[in-house]
């Protein structure tokens, strides 16, 4: 009984193989236990990132289906902000000091102006 299983099982394997990674009988004859085993777990693998991404998919549309009158739509990628670059954030504030040591807090005031809006007052 116990030899009618292991070809069966080696059946099943080259079956594997030819479907589900598109090898043929000749190439599959041709891999290692060990490579067998290493492209059945990166299979595995494959499959379960699929089914994960399936699963916050339809999460994602079912909560976006049910959220409440208002409320914001969920982003399935929600945009990662980026990172700031310090040199230049530095190098800026650095420069807008100087300026202002030199012409005065002046600019700050043409910018709300030129939009159309009242500078604001410190103390609210």
């Amino acid at each position: 009984m116990q030899k009618l299983a292991e070809p069966f099982q080696d059946e099943m394997e080259l079956a594997f193989f030819v479907v589900e990674i598109g090898i043929s009988k000749n190439e599959y004859e041709q891999l290692t236990e060990t490579e067998k085993m290493f492209i059945r777990k990166r299979h595995e693998q494959k499959f379960i990132n699929e089914t994960t991404w399936m699963r916050n998919a339809v999460l994602n549309a079912v909560n976006n289906a049910l959220r409440k009158k208002g409320k914001k739509f969920i982003d399935l990628f929600p945009k990662a902000p980026k990172k700031a670059d310090k040199e230049y954030n530095e190098n800026a504030v650095k420069t807008i000091l100087e300026m202002e040591e030199k012409n005065g807090k002046d600019w700050v005031d043409r910018i709300y102006k030129a939009n159309g809006m009242k500078t604001p007052k410190k103390g609210g």
